[in-house]
């Protein structure tokens, strides 16, 4: 589905982004990708859809050049960026200029969606706040039916039930032909949707796994006592003593903990990296 070999991209010509990143993403999954600010999250999401050029190596959706954006490849990608402007019309006049693009949206679904999220289809863009816009755009783009939906940073400006109500209508949405690329800082809200982590470092891919191969792996868990633990990858304080992360040889399975995860492959990339050679 996307393609990417030996690209790099920069901004100016003493700071390179991407150095040689190479990454594969394949239908029916519900991609994480995870990074400080400024690792280029963002960018990436760019590049896939064509909106800025590489300096050099390979961006390949459906086995098309990303650059070339073609009309057959755009029908199938919808993004929504963090940040956003809409236009002073009302909702249903907006959906009236833009689904003819997108050959495969669902009006129904759409306005299920808007129902989902407790919007009402008469009212105009520009009088929604931020969070009631974000829920429009998420209907809208999920109602597209597209291959390819990004989304970067799609929580913030959610409130709590709307953050429940979006982990439920996205993983209702996804089926074996659409994949979803999810950009964010916010790993709690959205780790029990992803299915598959992708996190950027220095201008690389420094891990990509299924979840459930994390948990395979590694346990996450709690001590009470640091120097009680063998084994230890990772540790960081919490409330009654410590949030750690182990093999998880001859331990049952635990619950992912996406931010724990996060934070101790940045931390220590190489001794966690090494849990998943064998």
């Amino acid at each position: 589905m996307i393609n990417i070999e030996n690209l790099n991209f920069t901004y100016s010509k003493h700071s390179k982004l991407f150095d040689n990143l190479n990454l594969s993403l394949t239908p029916g999954n519900i991609y994480g990708l995870l990074g400080k600010n400024g690792t280029g999250k963002t960018t990436l999401f760019k590049l896939m859809t064509g909106l800025l050029m590489p300096k050099s190596g390979v961006c390949k959706v459906f086995d098309l050049e990303a650059t070339k954006r073609y009309p057959s490849v755009l029908a199938e990608l919808f993004i929504i960026p963090e940040e956003f402007e809409l236009p002073a019309i009302k909702m249903m006049d907006y959906v009236m200029i833009n689904s003819p693009f997108y050959p495969k949206f669902n009006k129904s679904e759409f306005e299920g969606y808007l129902k989902d999220f407790e919007l009402k289809e008469n009212k105009k863009l520009n009088t929604l706040s931020f969070g009631q816009k974000k829920k429009f755009l998420l209907s809208f783009g999920l109602a597209t039916n597209v291959k390819l939906l990004f989304l970067d940073e799609p929580t913030n400006g959610l409130d709590i039930p709307s953050k429940s109500q979006f982990r439920k209508t996205v993983a209702r949405a996804i089926n074996e032909d659409k994949s979803i690329i999810i950009s964010t800082h916010q790993a709690r809200d959205l780790e029990s949707l992803i299915d598959t982590i992708i996190i950027l470092e220095e201008g690389k891919v420094l891990f990509n796994a299924p979840c459930f191969e994390v948990t395979e792996k590694l346990y996450f868990g709690k001590s009470s006592s640091f120097d009680k633990e063998e084994g230890v990858i990772y540790k960081e304080d919490s409330i009654g003593g410590y949030k750690i992360v182990t093999p998880s040889k001859g331990k049952d399975e635990s619950l992912l903990d996406m931010e724990l995860f996060f934070n101790a492959i940045v931390s220590n990339p190489q001794e966690v990296n090494a849990c998943f050679k064998n």
